[in-house]
């Protein structure tokens, strides 16, 4: 667990054991909101994923999300930003497999705090971001 003299790591941050520990949610937040929307923009047209990736911004966000959803959400979204991960996203191909697979586990097991309005929203974001 992170202490004020042990600052969160990198495998505290994406620990689902830890993700509901208030510090650590705390730097998702945080990496999320610095990161998210920038490799999105960049990233677009390469992932297949970025709608569901977007869908869950918009869960994290939502008031009505419970609070252990987002905390999961914010995990995988932190994930996603982070530079550097299991598979780097520099590998032209295979750079984001591991991205594709945490939040496709993340849709498996949280997909009802998905809503319909979440995944209207990503869509419309993606397609402007597309049409750039």
């Amino acid at each position: 667990m992170p202490t004020p003299s042990q600052p969160v790591t990198v495998e505290d941050a994406l620990d689902p054991a830890k993700a509901l520990v208030p510090s650590v949610v705390e730097v998702n937040e945080l990496r999320v909101r610095r990161g998210f929307w920038p490799k999105i923009a960049r990233t677009v047209a390469r992932i297949p994923f970025a709608d569901q990736a977007v869908s869950i911004w918009y869960a994290a966000r939502d008031p009505e999300t419970p609070v252990a959803a987002k905390g999961m959400m914010l995990g995988a979204l932190a994930y996603f930003v982070l530079p550097l991960d299991a598979i780097p996203d520099i590998f032209a191909g295979i750079g984001f497999t591991d991205d594709a697979a945490v939040f496709a586990a993340l849709i498996a097991t949280l997909g009802a705090n998905v809503k319909r309005r979440h995944k209207d929203a990503a869509g419309k974001v993606i397609a402007q971001l597309k049409d750039r």
